[in-house]
């Protein structure tokens, strides 16, 4: 059986490239790029002459059988992703499964990313942190997501896009509150890297006068359990009707505010009752 290497490249900076992903990608038969034209340009500076095949989410279905195929006749393949380590926020996880039912090896290389630079980075205490990748565009994916940040007492990280950066902002702070604490990284690794430090009320402010550029991740500060807000009535309805508007009865609604807040499943569902569908 072939081998499946995960291979990670750089997010902006080419000095970030290990020995071992060069020797990966030289030495493999073949490479599942999520770009190949991409990727082409960076086997072209490290001098690499293997051959890419596209993988990404608009072909992955289709393309994971030839892939597979691929591997089973014990030929080796290196997957990579545009820039950063395959798998996370991208196709390569749906790959990886793929080939552990079939018990084929599977590879990780360690490399770069941005999640970990922005985090260690940040100020913000790392002991316990969670990646939420990017957040839902809308609905009730968004929203749901939105209230259980609000109790996270953990580190969050997330990434975000400039043309949706300020829409993120605003309704971090709706959900979270204005105070708080929030880093910001743009363009890690590369000629403009940038962090900016404050709270989500600062950030709103800084990015509606500062046009976001590049992409960005966001760190945010848990919430202690001294910290952690006791919603009024009025805001627990409010989130209830906002559950309700995006498709969920009142008994789901009331189910999942229960689980986001800890409080009794029943004392929402007779405050759902007062909220118009």
């Amino acid at each position: 059986m072939g081998q499946l290497y995960l291979v990670p490249t750089p997010i902006g900076n080419l000095e970030d490239m290990t020995f071992r992903a060069i020797r990966v990608l030289q030495s493999v038969e073949l490479i599942a790029s999520e770009d190949t034209r991409h990727t082409g340009k960076l086997l072209q500076h490290f001098q690499i002459t293997t051959p890419q095949i596209s993988y990404h989410d608009h072909n992955r279905q289709s393309r994971l059988p030839q892939l597979l195929a691929h591997l089973q006749a014990g030929k080796s393949l290196a997957l990579v992703t545009d820039a950063g380590t395959p798998g996370i926020s991208d196709p390569g996880a749906d790959l990886v499964q793929a080939c552990l039912a079939q018990n084929l090896e599977v590879i990780p290389l360690p490399g770069a990313t941005a999640l970990i630079p922005a985090l260690i980075a940040s100020g913000l205490t790392t002991e316990r942190f969670v990646f939420e990748g990017f957040l839902p565009p809308k609905g009730q994916a968004r929203e749901t997501r939105l209230l259980s940040l609000r109790q996270e007492q953990r580190t969050t990280i997330l990434y975000e896009a400039p043309h949706r950066l300020l829409t993120t902002l605003v309704d971090l702070e709706h959900h979270l509150g204005p105070e708080r604490a929030i880093v910001t990284a743009r363009e890690l690794t590369k000629l403009h890297e940038q962090f900016w430090r404050g709270n989500l009320g600062q950030a709103l402010i800084y990015y509606q006068d500062q046009e976001p550029r590049g992409e960005f991740v966001l760190v945010l500060a848990g919430v202690t359990l001294a910290e952690q807000p006791l919603l009024s009535e009025q805001q627990l309805k409010a989130e209830l009707q906002a559950l309700i508007q995006q498709g969920l009865s009142r008994s789901q609604a009331s189910r999942e505010l229960a689980q986001l807040t800890q409080l009794p499943r029943r004392q929402l569902y007779q405050l759902s009752l007062d909220v118009e569908a």
